[in-house]
């Protein structure tokens, strides 16, 4: 067996340690997180962090760069030193060591986790935490908070600061949900915990520590704008300009793109947005690229998003097959059905990864002829659907037709 060379046998060691501190510092760790502080030759941490741990700290103390440096270039600098990097709490629940990881062997660091901010908001509210929702919205859009607003659902949320409490109560009342009731814990594990409590449209609290979380009961107003979970969104939910894939042929569209967690998307001819929207809706872990060549629906798509919770919703402004180029390669494919430019499909199937799914709807003539086309070629499921709707006819009613879509499903097999 050849000899382990000196990177070899570094990283079989542990160089870097993680330590989660809370509010109550020092005397919230075991003697192993302790020991992992004095023992580091360098401390990495927010200055609140570096002050918490201050009386353990026998190395330098080396605060992060401001803006934040996500590559975590200081720390892997000094790959081969003891290194302890301070964290809020449970480093892996939307912490550093999340970050660290994307560039750092496990076989390099050990984790010293503390109590989550989530932990500790339940444990105080007697929650269950497997019961509730749970999300992050520090550095983040409070957007993200529309999906879960569904009436007698618990929400906790983690802010950025002193002001998202009272940012996050009157987004809510816009929403109709102004009669929920927020709990702000502020500071929690430490001497100066404190848990206020009102309804978001009566929220008047001042002088919030910035370090706070939202608790959130959810009671809905009748004009609430609830999210539902099934797909097929009602129409009228989206702000578009009559370029939107109908409720129906939405549902179809879905159910043939046949999302699956960790999966990105691309939407060619994206219009309102509305297929990308509920995609990145069905999990969080879905992602969504749009292409729309138009800039007026570029942004009513991009609004939409907003609307809806998903913000990380990428439209990109320009005209396939052009605006294909560059991007990361989808696991599923949607095109639209009011007609596309030579060369967009093929470009489609030539990016679409092996395994992945593309679906393209048709409702005009020469639309239809090129997927007849593609199915000749390719094989495939075609399927005709057409959906009438009771509409008045004079003082009664009749049956309306919508034009027929014909929709191509293709599974790439190599």
């Amino acid at each position: 067996m050849a000899p382990e060379t000196l990177p070899s046998l570094l990283a079989a060691r542990p160089w870097l340690s993680i330590v989660g501190i809370g509010e109550d510092g020092l005397a919230g760790l075991g003697e192993a997180a302790r020991q992992a502080i004095s023992q580091a030759q360098t401390v990495f941490g927010g200055k609140r962090h570096l002050e918490l741990a201050g009386a353990a700290i026998t190395g330098r103390a080396r605060a992060w760069p401001q803006p934040f440096d996500a590559s975590m270039t200081d720390v892997l600098a000094l790959r081969g030193e003891k290194v302890c990097v301070l964290a809020s709490g449970d480093p892996f629940f939307f912490g550093v060591g999340v970050t660290l990881a994307r560039h750092v062997e496990t076989s390099e660091l050990i984790t010293y986790p503390a109590p989550s901010a989530f932990s500790l908001a339940a444990s105080r509210l007697g929650w269950a935490l497997q019961d509730i929702d749970t999300v992050s919205l520090h550095g983040r859009a409070l957007d993200l908070i529309r999906p879960l607003l569904h009436p007698g659902r618990k929400v906790l949320a983690l802010t950025s600061d002193a002001q998202s409490p009272a940012a996050l109560a009157q987004l809510l009342t816009e929403l109709g949900f102004g009669l929920s009731r927020l709990m702000i814990l502020e500071a929690l594990g430490g001497q100066s915990q404190k848990i206020r409590s009102t309804l978001a449209s009566d929220f008047t609290l001042t002088d919030i520590d910035p370090l706070n979380l939202v608790a959130l009961e959810v009671e809905a107003e009748p004009q609430a704008r609830i999210l539902p979970l099934g797909c097929g969104l009602t129409d009228d939910l989206f702000e578009h300009d009559g370029q939107i894939t109908k409720r129906e042929i939405r549902a179809m569209t879905l159910s043939a793109l046949s999302p699956r967690r960790g999966e990105l998307l691309w939407d060619i001819g994206a219009g309102s947005g509305s297929i990308g929207i509920e995609w990145m809706l069905a999990h969080p872990s879905l992602q969504a690229i749009g292409i729309e060549q138009h800039g007026e629906r570029a942004e009513r798509a991009r609004r939409n998003a907003a609307g809806f919770g998903v913000p990380g919703l990428q439209v990109i402004e320009g005209q396939a097959p052009q605006a294909l180029a560059g991007l990361p390669a989808p696991d599923a494919i949607f095109i639209g059905g009011g007609g596309s430019g030579d060369g967009v499909l093929d470009a489609a199937l030539l990016g679409l990864k092996t395994g992945g799914r593309l679906v393209a709807n048709a409702v005009t003539l020469e639309m239809e002829q090129v997927l007849l086309d593609a199915h000749a070629r390719l094989g495939g499921t075609l399927t005709r659907i057409s959906v009438d709707r009771a509409e008045p006819v004079g003082r009664m009613t009749g049956w309306r037709p919508a034009m027929p879509v014909t929709q191509w499903i293709f599974n790439k097999k190599g």
